[in-house]
């Protein structure tokens, strides 16, 4: 049996996925690094809005995390300058992060809206939109909100958001049904 051969689990390869470049590992380390920090400032700020304060106990059991792990990532935040941090108090978002903070709320709130309007129940658009907030460009946010305004638009006398059976059609489509 050669070394490669799947049965020792050497070169057992999926057909659909390549070994990934050094580079491309550091690349993903860095977009996870990324997407924490907008969890983070995001939720920090929520805390604070909500009248309270943000301390590491706070976000270890809102991201179910040990106090260890959510201390480490908030000293990197404070590394960076996303937050201000010091023992014992608690954590207040720097400009910086509260710009991050804002930003990744709105992409989020697009990204739910858009779950929404295409019929997905609430709770199940409110856990993707957490995974998808961070990999959708500008662009797709920008077709998201476009379409979320189209379905919220009047249709034959009627509000709200597409379904199965009264899909919401292109507008170039509109124009060229109307001519037929």
């Amino acid at each position: 049996m050669s070394p490669s051969s799947p049965r020792n689990g050497a070169g057992n390869q999926s057909a659909h996925r390549r070994p990934r470049a050094k580079g491309e590992h550091a690349a993903v380390r860095n977009q996870h690094a990324i997407e924490a920090a907008e969890d983070y400032c995001e939720a920090i700020a929520e805390a604070i809005e909500a009248g309270g304060e943000a301390r590491v106990s706070t976000l270890a059991r809102r991201f179910s995390l040990s106090h260890v792990t959510v201390s480490r990532v908030v000293a990197r935040l404070k590394r960076e300058g996303f937050v201000s941090a010091e023992p014992y108090s608690p954590i207040t978002l720097t400009a910086k992060g509260r710009r991050l903070a804002h930003a990744s709320k709105a992409r989020h709130e697009a990204v739910l809206a858009f779950l929404l309007a295409l019929g997905i129940d609430e709770r199940t658009a409110r856990v993707d939109a957490e995974g998808i907030e961070h990999h959708v460009s500008p662009a797709t946010l920008a077709a998201f909100a476009d379409f979320v305004t189209r379905s919220a638009a009047p249709r034959n006398g009627q509000r709200g958001v597409a379904t199965k059976a009264d899909p919401i059609t292109p507008p170039n489509a509109r124009s060229r049904a109307g001519s037929a």
